[in-house]
């Protein structure tokens, strides 16, 4: 399997392999840490080279290196979700309606339980299906017992004892019916009170087959029960050691695939060309001759500011918070909505005065009234400019309705239609008033991100007020997830920054002696 070193794309990167010396997986032991920087500091690719990944050379790999890495980050996967969502669950894998996969298992399924039907309607009946299908219950049954549950285990054990069933079976004594009922009752004992409905529902089925097939579908949900349980049991756990497996597991992905920070080292280059400029020194201050020097944190900061900016479509997302791509994009989401939302309170409440701006209920009101006209903002299908018509109208009614039953006057219709052409001009990116909600967002998630996640929340910014209940919990779910990654992988972003600068400082360097 090899590369093709012109053409150094994500799904190229990640068939990458590389094999580390034994000094490298010796140093690794000794030092998790120092390895990390080093091994990072090695293979990050240079400024220079148009910040372009570099493909490593042609490598060969076999398949079963490829499922071990497959392996490694579908567990590293696994453990953040369950740390970084609470409400996190496993479900049953639904299948595509009319995919092969569905049929095929429907038919097979079908065959199986003609097949008991038949068997259980002969003369004198035949209970081969059934006893298999008693065993493979009583295996699940004894799955939900904890160590402690003696006597249950023992009620299953001799109940559902199948060489005794089969004997009754043989001698035509077997009441298959006794048999579920206390199958029924032991699954009423042991599954979680949300299935009690189900359990009751077993009870009025009287048909064998229907009834076994119905046992086997609240079992699967019981399964899913106790699965859930057990990732809530072992959450506390996990988060105490969530930091060091994922840093292990992306270590080990790293050091078969060194190019696997490429993208990385785009996002943080790209951050730090934006910072240079906002600390470049006066000019006839006597350093203008010398490159300003670049805060590692605040590069870092600024890059994690861009992920709520960032053209997923185009841009390849950074490997490390590959894994969040999701969450930021719905913050994105989330986020753009709101901006959109305050300047149109902004303009309205411009429009009012201090007649309606104290007023309680009426800024939350209008909130839910634009929310819903724009849900769908990120789909091609939106129309915004449709949209900010409607809302226009929705809020002007609002407005007069409100000023009305307050005893002031309502708007007259020139100032009614300012205010609409005021909210349609919104559609324009470049509207001042959008300009502005977004550039004081930004200055509030930086300060807040610059501030850490232990101190309190800073003060909201001027005209960001009637959004400041909803901007803050978006600011909490975004420096939770930050500082989360930040522990995760902060290693390997020092390491990439410290490649970064010290790169700039020797071209710098480098250009003074070339002048001299």
């Amino acid at each position: 399997m090899s590369q093709d070193q012109d053409k150094p794309d994500r799904s190229e990167r990640n068939s990458d392999v590389s094999n580390g010396s034994e000094d490298d997986q010796q140093d690794t032991l000794d030092n998790p840490k120092q390895s990390v920087r080093k091994k990072v500091r090695q293979n990050t690719p240079s400024p220079s080279r148009g910040n372009m990944p570099q493909a490593s050379p042609p490598q060969f790999v076999s398949v079963k290196e490829l499922m071990e890495t497959a392996k490694g980050v579908t567990n590293m996967v696994l453990a953040h979700e369950i740390v970084v969502n609470g409400g996190f669950q496993i479900k049953q894998a639904e299948l595509p309606e009319n995919s092969l996969e569905k049929r095929v298992r429907e038919i097979v399924h079908k065959a199986f339980w003609d097949c008991l039907e038949a068997q259980l309607k002969e003369d004198p009946p035949l209970y081969d299906h059934a006893i298999k299908l008693v065993g493979e219950i009583k295996e699940a049954l004894l799955t939900f017992l904890l160590p402690g549950h003696t006597r249950l285990r023992n009620q299953i054990t001799e109940t559902l004892d199948l060489e005794l069933i089969k004997q009754e079976a043989e001698n035509g004594a077997l009441d298959i019916s006794k048999l579920a009922e206390f199958i029924i009752g032991m699954m009423g004992t042991l599954c979680a009170p949300a299935r009690d409905e189900e359990i009751k529902k077993l009870k009025e089925i009287h048909e064998i087959v229907s009834l076994f097939r119905a046992i086997f579908s609240v079992l699967d949900l019981m399964k899913m029960d106790m699965a859930n349980f057990a990732v809530s049991s072992i959450r506390p756990h996990l988060m105490q050691q969530s930091v060091e497996y994922e840093r292990k597991k992306f270590q080990e992905l790293y050091e078969k695939q060194p190019n696997s920070l490429a993208f990385v080292t785009e996002w943080l280059q790209e951050a730090a060309d934006e910072v240079r400029p906002k600390t470049l020194p006066a000019i006839g201050d006597g350093t203008s001759h010398r490159p300003p020097v670049l805060c590692p944190l605040a590069v870092q900061n600024h890059a994690y500011l861009k992920l709520l900016k960032w053209d997923h479509l185009r841009k390849p997302f950074p490997e490390t918070v590959l894994m969040d791509q999701t969450r930021f994009q719905e913050m994105q989401f989330e986020l753009d909505q709101l901006m959109l939302t305050g300047a149109v309170l902004l303009v309205t409440f411009n429009a009012a005065g201090p007649a309606l701006s104290g007023l309680p209920g009426f800024a939350d009101k209008l909130k839910t009234a634009i929310r819903v006209l724009l849900t769908g903002l990120h789909l091609p299908s939106f129309n915004l400019t449709e949209a900010l018509a409607a809302i226009s109208e929705k809020v002007c009614a609002e407005v007069n309705n409100c000023l009305s039953q307050h005893g002031f006057t309502p708007f007259t219709p020139e100032k009614e239609a300012v205010l609409k052409g005021q909210i349609q001009s919104l559609v324009n990116p470049d509207n001042s008033i959008c300009k502005l909600i977004d550039s004081r967002s930004q200055v509030f998630l930086g300060s807040y991100l610059a501030s850490g996640y232990q101190k309190p929340i800073p003060a909201i910014p001027g005209g960001l007020g009637p959004i400041q209940q909803e901007l803050e919990e978006i600011a909490v779910k975004y420096i939770r997830l930050v500082n989360y990654n930040k522990m995760v992988f902060s290693p390997y972003y020092d390491a990439v920054l410290s490649n970064i600068l010290n790169k700039e400082e020797t071209a710098h360097l480098q250009g003074k002696l070339d002048d001299d």
